[in-house]
């Protein structure tokens, strides 16, 4: 499966699982679910889209790469939800749940492209 039917299959489950929550939770959780995803959903995507291009043009760089994207994405996710709670003044219990749920789900769901990736042949130098 090429990168942008994968990436665009995983915004789409996303907004699938967020109208869900919200038809269930109720219409009042709509922004906080919303917002909830969408951080863990971005970063998920440049994540997976920086690492796919990486391994297919430098591999022995993905290591380097991965590490600092992950200092950058402790940075990211710590103003987020700062700005989230403090700024937006969204309320706490589903904005945490839905971005712990989001953040958890999309991290796995990285992890197994990575996996599939690897598992593939390697590229040409």
């Amino acid at each position: 499966m090429n990168l942008a039917r994968r990436t665009a299959l995983i915004a789409a489950g996303c907004v699938l699982s967020w109208l869900a929550v919200t038809a269930i939770a109720g219409p009042s959780t709509r922004l906080e679910v919303f917002v909830g995803m969408l951080g863990p959903l971005l970063v998920t995507i440049v994540s997976w889209v920086m690492a796919d291009r990486t391994y297919r043009s430098s591999p022995e760089r993905l290591t380097a790469l991965t590490v600092t994207a992950f200092a950058a994405k402790l940075v990211f996710f710590g103003g987020y939800v700062s700005v989230g709670l403090g700024l937006l003044g969204l309320a706490p219990v589903p904005f945490v749940a839905s971005f712990t749920a989001y953040y958890i789900a999309l991290h796995m769901t990285e992890a197994a492209g990575l996996r599939r990736l690897f598992a593939g042949p390697a590229p040409s130098l």
